[in-house]
């Protein structure tokens, strides 16, 4: 399913629930805050990951608190704060600001974990094959391999202009949102999904089920951001990428390509 939001309204902008009929499993939304405004969230079954996207925030948890400032989400590596069920986290907003609510449920019980800009994997992908046509800037946050504890996993994608993301065509088991934003709210890319197309805008997701192939392409002139998240199977975690047969030749790295030279 793919839906433009559109302007955000003050308050909780909800993308999915865990429980509606996209089937991503997934409570997922962004909080539109005013200047001066505090929230508090606590839940007694679900893991939360809070993901400022824009704007300058407070976050306390348990004895810990931290300022972040995020004001380019295309320049700037994220910070991004994750817990487990039970814990109250307190939102303050020091500025006009936006911040990207992921959660699902989880019995497990793990310390709580704010990941900075440093530590969050960076992968220039795709620089050195296919004349950089699918050149794209991959940010993990946290996946299997970092927190086997959780439920989640979570990442940002910059899809540089004119290039093609999430390629060669993958798909895996496990369902995946995509939440997009452009660098100008004009921009435009293309999301497809299986054998559907979609024209994608500022502030529209994409829900993804599992088994299904999803490249996506993004319009020359403009940069795509994407938090791309996913939700573990229970006795199926997300921990690769399964590449579409007839597409794996565009992995070698000395593949050749139309024109051939």
């Amino acid at each position: 399913m793919y839906k433009t939001i559109g302007k955000f309204q003050h308050g909780y902008n909800a993308i999915t629930h865990r429980t509606d009929d996209t089937k991503m499993l997934m409570d997922i939304g962004v909080y539109l805050l005013r200047k001066g405004e505090t929230i508090i969230l606590y839940d007694i079954e679900c893991e939360t990951v809070i993901l400022p996207l824009e704007g300058f925030v407070k976050l306390s948890w348990e004895d810990q608190s931290k300022e972040v400032c995020r004001e380019d989400i295309f320049q700037q590596s994220p910070h991004c704060l994750h817990v487990c069920k039970g814990i109250e986290i307190i939102i303050e907003a020091l500025a006009e600001s936006e911040v990207l609510i992921q959660k699902t449920n989880n019995h497990n019980i793990f310390a709580s974990r704010l990941y900075l800009p440093e530590e969050c994997t960076s992968e220039e992908a795709g620089a050195n094959t296919l004349d950089k046509t699918s050149y794209r800037t991959i940010r993990t946050i946290f996946d299997y391999s970092t927190a086997p504890y959780s439920n989640l996993v979570i990442g940002e994608v910059i899809s540089h202009p004119g290039r093609w993301s999430s390629y060669p065509p993958h798909h895996h088991k496990q369902p995946e949102v995509y939440y997009y934003r452009f660098n100008k709210e004009q921009g435009f890319g293309c999301a497809m999904v299986g054998d559907e197309a979609f024209r994608v805008k500022h502030n529209s997701f994409l829900t993804i089920p599992g088994g299904l192939d999803h490249p996506q392409a993004t319009a020359p002139g403009y940069a795509m951001y994407f938090c791309w998240m996913i939700r573990h199977l229970e006795n199926a975690p997300w921990t690769e990428r399964i590449f579409e047969a007839e597409h794996k030749w565009l992995l070698e790295n000395d593949c050749k390509v139309w024109p051939n030279t």
